[in-house]
């Protein structure tokens, strides 16, 4: 015969493993419906140009990871033009699938803006589904098989992109003056899957006010190089700035070598200023953000 005070244990216990099961169902939901929606402008000043120089307004946009209906992630990026850039830094991992329609119409407005560009191997490869837990271990794509990846309309995105002026930087460098300010460039490939291209001639900069490094994910190799070549500024993403943070602890990870408490945001590195964006997206396989919404950044320039 079961005792009433059996029966009172296990009611509570019953009574408790259903509200945890509640909280973790309203925390999925969150993380994937609503979190998801939630954009931010990261709002940063630096000063860096020669006296007497106008500010200058960088847009910084990476992850963007767009796939089929995502309209609300469209509408956001079409918006940014209101923040009138005078310059957009994208660092890749536009696709989210083979949606190169979806994603020019999403940067339609700010092709009309000055822009500078690198890709990531979402530009390169579709996303499959594999093991989330993967994430935190795995730091590279180097000796991945691709072979079951779909391949992405990486030069269409890149024509698309260069026939309304914006320029591209892996494992190049450029030259761009923007409101009679002059800012040398340097990019590197995606060293996630080692397409960083480093050498003893790059990156190099030209002679300019300011010189900017770009990339996709900031390993602490392609930073380096950066700073031996005399970079004053670098903009990457890649890391989704952990994408599932630990409330008052930060992203468990980052995705390549980079200390998981620098995963997002501005923060010193050797002489420079580096910018890591947590980005707009997430894989179609991992569809959620928790405590890290998705962002873009606005750096004004200023001079010193």
């Amino acid at each position: 015969m079961v005792s009433a005070r059996t029966l009172r244990t296990t009611g509570r216990t019953a009574g408790i493993l259903a509200g945890i099961g509640l909280v973790g169902a309203a925390g999925l939901a969150y993380s994937a419906i609503v979190e998801p929606r939630l954009f931010r402008i990261r709002r940063q000043r630096l000063a860096l140009l020669p006296p007497g120089s106008a500010p200058l307004r960088i847009l910084h946009v990476s992850d963007l990871h767009l796939a089929e209906n995502q309209e609300f992630r469209s509408r956001f990026v079409r918006s940014l033009i209101d923040l009138e850039p005078d310059l957009v830094v994208n660092t890749g991992d536009n696709f989210g699938g083979d949606t190169l329609p979806l994603v020019l119409d999403a940067f339609a407005p700010l092709l009309d803006v000055p822009g500078v560009f690198v890709f990531g191997s979402n530009d390169v490869w579709g996303p499959t589904r594999k093991n989330p837990a993967r994430y935190l271990t795995r730091r590279t794509t180097h000796g991945e098989d691709k072979s079951k990846h779909p391949t992405l309309p990486t030069k269409d995105l890149k024509q698309a992109f260069e026939a309304r002026g914006w320029t591209y930087l892996d494992n190049r460098s450029a030259t761009l003056t923007v409101g009679g300010t002059t800012l040398a460039f340097a990019g590197l490939g995606d060293a996630h899957m080692d397409a960083d291209r480093i050498t003893e001639t790059h990156p190099s900069f030209a002679e300019a006010d300011v010189r900017i490094g770009v990339t996709h994910a900031p390993y602490s190799r392609t930073l380096e190089a950066f700073d031996r070549a005399g970079a004053q500024l670098v903009f990457a993403g890649h890391t989704h700035g952990g994408q599932i943070r630990v409330p008052f602890w930060g992203a468990p990870v980052t995705n390549c070598d980079l200390d998981r408490t620098r995963a997002r945001g501005m923060f010193p590195y050797r002489r420079m200023r580096i910018n890591v964006s947590a980005g707009l997206g997430y894989s179609p396989y991992s569809p959620v953000r928790f405590s890290c919404p998705p962002e873009v950044t606005l750096l004004t320039v200023v001079a010193q």
